[in-house]
């Protein structure tokens, strides 16, 4: 109990976060595909003409108007993986690597130690059991207070990520995470930091408790039921499960918290989005429902091997460190 919880959580999640790094750029990327809109000043330039006319003007149905472009179309994550790779690179897979390192290091160990204290503390002494809604409220506030710690790093990791996408005059060209929240505190101030932390500390509170809760459930339930001994095999089925459950509950708010991260906010312009629910409410009307579950597959891509990676690392590093 105590500093041990943080440890083991902080280690696994770095092993974790680095090893599914490709994949997480990717999601970002896709989370971005068409959030730009069409331009339309073509069309607002007719109007100045047709409203001097002297002369008779044809009926509006005859009018040459060339219609607007068809919406770019939506591309797999295959296909994303390959553009990243023919346009910027092999490198650029782990673009933001840095930041994700210092993400995991504050954010995760923060949820992870702070899950198992509480889960010490309200586990039943007489039964050695925990409710699951004593599970899912521990995740909720541990997943919550690690969001906090690591916000900064979450917004430097999502621009870092999505800054090839960008053309070459507006790339951020960040050197390194230290670099890009330096960057942005001086040029957008402190508070840039923690932009869209609200939906940072609403993602983390999904994820985190139905994660960490989801595994700790599955995982007794296939020990109660003689499914599985406690081994390898039940700590993968368990932290797949919870991958999954993880993905599907905080999806939406990940696109909306990747599109709120990465906004350019001009000096004297107003940004793209006021706030959260601005930017879902864009979101939906320019692209549909579906929109926000944008990403999903190399979210579950991601989620599920990260989630893997995380406990069996987990279970590991506490047999290691189990006598210290």
């Amino acid at each position: 109990m105590g500093v041990k919880g943080f440890v083991e959580g902080g280690i696994a999640s770095i092993v974790a976060g680095c090893s599914t790094h490709p994949l997480d750029l990717i999601k970002v990327r896709m989370q971005l595909q068409g959030e730009t809109p069409a331009p339309t000043a073509a069309v607002h330039n007719l109007r100045p003409a047709l409203a001097f006319q002297t002369t008779s003007v044809t009926a509006p149905r005859s009018m040459n108007i060339p219609p607007p472009p068809p919406p770019a179309a939506r591309v797999g994550p295959i296909t994303v993986g390959v553009r990243i790779v023919q346009q910027e690179g092999v490198a650029a897979l782990f673009s933001g690597v840095s930041a994700t390192v210092l993400r995991q290091t504050l954010y995760s160990t923060t949820r992870m130690g702070l899950y198992d204290i509480l889960k010490q503390k309200w586990t039943d002494q007489d039964t050695g059991k925990m409710s699951l809604v004593r599970k899912i409220s521990a995740g909720l506030i541990a997943g919550a207070v690690g969001a906090a710690v690591g916000n900064p790093a979450d917004v430097a990791m999502v621009r870092m990520q999505a800054d090839g996408r960008l053309p070459v005059a507006q790339r951020r060209n960040y050197k390194s995470v230290v670099d890009a929240i330096t960057q942005m505190a001086r040029g957008e101030g402190v508070t840039s930091l923690w932009r869209g932390s609200s939906l940072t500390v609403n993602r983390a509170m999904l994820v985190t408790a139905s994660q960490l809760a989801s595994y700790d459930q599955i995982k007794e339930t296939i020990l109660q039921k003689g499914l599985m001994k406690d081994g390898l095999g039940t700590h993968v089925t368990a932290s797949f499960a919870a991958g999954f459950v993880a993905a599907v509950a905080s999806n939406p708010v990940d696109v909306i918290k990747t599109r709120v991260m990465n906004m350019k906010v001009e000096a004297g312009s107003a940004p793209p989005y006021s706030g959260a629910l601005d930017c879902a409410l864009k979101t939906v009307r320019a692209e549909g429902p579906m929109a926000l579950y944008k990403g999903f597959i190399p979210t579950i891509s991601r989620q599920g091997p990260f989630t893997v990676v995380l406990f069996v690392t987990l279970e590991q590093v506490r047999k290691v460190l189990k006598d210290f």
